[in-house]
């Protein structure tokens, strides 16, 4: 072989392997489509946590929460989440779950949403059992604002509308107004159809939660659930999320989770959990002034300051 060729031979074979090296990506590639295929198909072909064979409804109007008795454990072998807690939510009015990390608070959130079934007592809306209804109906009733808000890559009216999309301008925009999004929409280049990226990378954390209370107040349920929907944020956009909330609940039984103080003072009534059972409720000034378990949590620093 002579010098002259050695470099077109060298072009060649190097030409001739790069077939070879790709359908060795293609093959690993191909491995991880298929090791997450059968992830998602063990998934779909879960039993799901709870049955869907209610058939009862409820009236539209601002009805009554009550858990009786309620105990729950996430896995057998597990301590108890709630021990039979017991408490009411009266027509129209806002209670708060107060407690310590671990204390049964989201748990009770997701008993009534029906994500899990109670081990033993009832979780009840107007006095029918959550599990009488057809999980359509109890979406109907109860819409959750969630700490972690997921919002897709579309715009912000999709976005709001998602559990209603059927849902016409006014009530987009009248929902819009009572959340603040409004605010920071009419910055926007395309306003309401502006897309907010991927789990809403284009806007701040005060601003997805404020979209999420907007898409609460789309859905107009007459039950609404705040888990943590204040955490996280900072002065300026907590006073925003608590003037959204204020509007949200008006004329709604409405169930709140949260840490901060400025929150919890403007539940109509507390109601404190420690390891899972409820062991004060009254309001917020009466229970700091009997000193008792709530009273303890603020002095340890819960809530921290109050802003």
């Amino acid at each position: 072989l002579g010098p002259a060729l050695l470099p077109t031979c060298a072009v060649l074979a190097a030409g001739a392997f790069a077939p070879v090296a790709l359908f060795t990506e293609s093959a690993k590639e191909l491995g991880r489509i298929t090791a997450g295929s059968a992830r998602v198909h063990d998934l779909l072909n879960r039993p799901p946590l709870v049955s869907d064979e209610g058939d009862e409804s409820v009236p539209t109007i601002p009805p009554r929460v009550r858990f009786a008795d309620v105990s729950f454990r996430y896995e057998p072998g597990l301590p108890d989440a709630l021990r039979a807690a017991s408490f009411t939510i009266e027509p129209g009015e806002t209670v708060a779950l107060v407690g310590a990390s671990g204390a049964g608070k989201s748990t009770c959130a997701a008993l009534l949403l029906r994500l899990y079934d109670v081990g033993g007592g009832s979780v009840s809306i107007d006095g029918v059992d959550v599990r009488a209804l057809p999980v359509s109906e109890l979406r109907r009733l109860v819409s959750l604002v969630p700490q972690d808000v997921y919002l897709f890559s579309r715009s912000v009216r999709d976005n709001l509308t998602l559990a209603r999309p059927d849902a016409d301008d006014a009530s987009v925009q009248a929902a819009a107004d009572a959340a603040i999004v409004t605010e920071f929409v009419a910055s926007m280049p395309d306003g309401f159809q502006t897309r907010v990226g991927e789990r809403g990378v284009r806007l701040s954390g005060g601003q997805r939660q404020r979209l999420a209370v907007g898409r609460a107040l789309v859905q107009d349920t007459p039950v609404l659930v705040f888990d943590e929907a204040t955490s996280s944020l900072d002065a300026e956009s907590e006073a925003a999320m608590r003037t959204a909330i204020a509007a949200a609940t008006r004329g709604r039984t409405t169930l709140v989770i949260a840490h901060q103080l400025s929150t919890i003072r403007a539940a109509d009534r507390l109601v404190v959990l420690d390891h899972g059972e409820v062991v004060e409720t009254s309001t917020f000034d009466q229970l700091l002034t009997e000193r008792g378990h709530f009273a303890a949590l603020v002095a340890a620093g819960f809530g921290g300051p109050d802003r």
